[in-house]
């Protein structure tokens, strides 16, 4: 089964547009604020530590940054409405997958805020085939997926990425599982800058509507997710269980490849950053650019996966009866040495394995089921022959 080839969804050139000037407005006031408060900081003579004074600027100075940031308001509001009047004139923006991956990378970076502020380039949670959307309607189902089968399987990708981008190298898990073991593939697209527990929450709701709209009794589901993408099906199996969704009882494997269940160390190193830079008074105002980075982003610290204040331990966001399986890499050609590697580049091995010393945290995954494959990168996890080989022998197996 060959890949098709991709058909993806056109958009409004103005809803395009109108993102875009509206980010605009957005960075300009925001740095107006950061260079306000470093203005106001030195010109009061802040000692070297601390907080600084808070508040803004008075007299002339403040007047002259109330007027930047009113300015660019109003010529963001007046683009924005003559950008909503010219849209049938402007007509579609050309599909393109160079511009679904420029749109995931924006969602993955700041997609909190995109969605916050109510930004036409926020993506809403859906899932796709060939790119396209699915109607979650059993009709719409069967005509859309002529392969459909009884065995359902859920591909969620990672941060900053979208469906399509798990064909890498022309390979896609998803298809290659269709052709040698029966499964129908389809692929989670969302927002991937949103907090984790919220995107896995949402995809619990979304895989109960998926079930009900099956138009066939499905005998089980599987899902597999790389990256951030294992973080968010934790979130919804931990969702599924406390609202009781029956989707839970028909999953059957979860594949985790290079998820950071523990965290990456890239993001530490950013929020220990933010930290030293909000030391001093002069440079903390500078930590709000480095702090605007997404919910997504932040999660992924000590990868997190439920609410800040969930009591929960690690082992409660896996499902009860489903087998779990994960997949690590190293960029080291013998993951076996006596030092374990680092990791796959961006994922330390422990992290990718959910191996903690706190037991609170471990997420006990067992031996068997776990893989450490040397001379892989994290994006080398979606078309490395060997990490498709184990996830095959494994699903094989279940299916037994």
């Amino acid at each position: 089964m060959s890949a098709p080839k991709p058909v993806l969804p056109a958009r409004r050139l103005a809803d395009d547009l109108r993102g875009l000037s509206q980010l605009g407005t957005d960075a300009v006031t925001g740095l107006s604020d950061v260079v306000e408060a470093m203005h106001r900081n030195i010109a009061g003579i802040a000692p070297p530590l601390g907080t600084g004074r808070s508040g803004r600027t008075s007299g002339i100075t403040g007047l002259v940054y109330q007027t930047i940031r009113g300015v660019t308001r109003g010529v963001g509001g007046v683009l924005d409405r003559a950008l909503d009047l010219a849209a049938p004139t402007l007509g579609v923006a050309p599909a393109s997958p160079l511009r679904e991956a420029i749109l995931a990378a924006l969602n993955g970076s700041h997609g909190d805020h995109l969605e916050a502020s109510g930004n036409p380039l926020a993506i809403g949670m859906h899932l796709r085939r060939d790119g396209v959307a699915l109607t979650l309607q059993s009709a719409a189902l069967a005509a859309a997926l002529p392969d459909l089968g009884p065995h359902p399987l859920v591909l969620v990708h990672g941060l900053c990425m979208n469906d399509r981008q798990w064909t890498r190298q022309g390979h896609d898990h998803g298809l290659a599982l269709a052709r040698e073991l029966g499964y129908t593939p389809v692929y989670l697209n969302y927002n991937s800058g949103r907090a984790v527990h919220v995107n896995g929450a949402e995809l619990a709701g979304l895989l109960e509507q998926l079930l009900d709209a099956w138009p066939q009794p499905p005998q089980s589901l599987t899902l597999l997710g790389h990256s951030m993408g294992g973080l968010v099906i934790r979130g919804a199996c931990q969702r599924a269980r406390q609202d009781g969704l029956r989707w839970q009882q028909q999953l059957a494997d979860v594949v985790f490849l290079g998820t950071p269940h523990h965290g990456a160390p890239l993001e530490r190193a950013g929020s220990r950053l933010d930290w030293l830079m909000g030391l001093s008074p002069y440079s903390a105002p500078i930590a709000r650019i480095g702090n605007s980075r997404s919910a997504g982003i932040r999660d992924l610290h000590s990868g997190r996966c439920q609410p800040a204040d969930s009591q929960h331990q690690a082992a409660d966001t896996l499902p009860d009866s489903a087998r779990c399986f994960v997949v690590a890499g190293s960029r080291s050609p013998d993951p076996t040495a006596t030092v374990r590697p680092a990791g796959d580049g961006l994922v330390p091995v422990a992290s990718a394995l959910g191996s903690h010393r706190d037991r609170a945290l471990d997420l006990a995954i067992a031996p068997e089921r776990q893989c450490v494959l040397g001379a892989v990168g994290h994006f080398d996890l979606l078309s490395d022959a060997r990490v498709y080989a184990k996830l095959a022998g494994w699903l094989a197996a279940g299916r037994g």
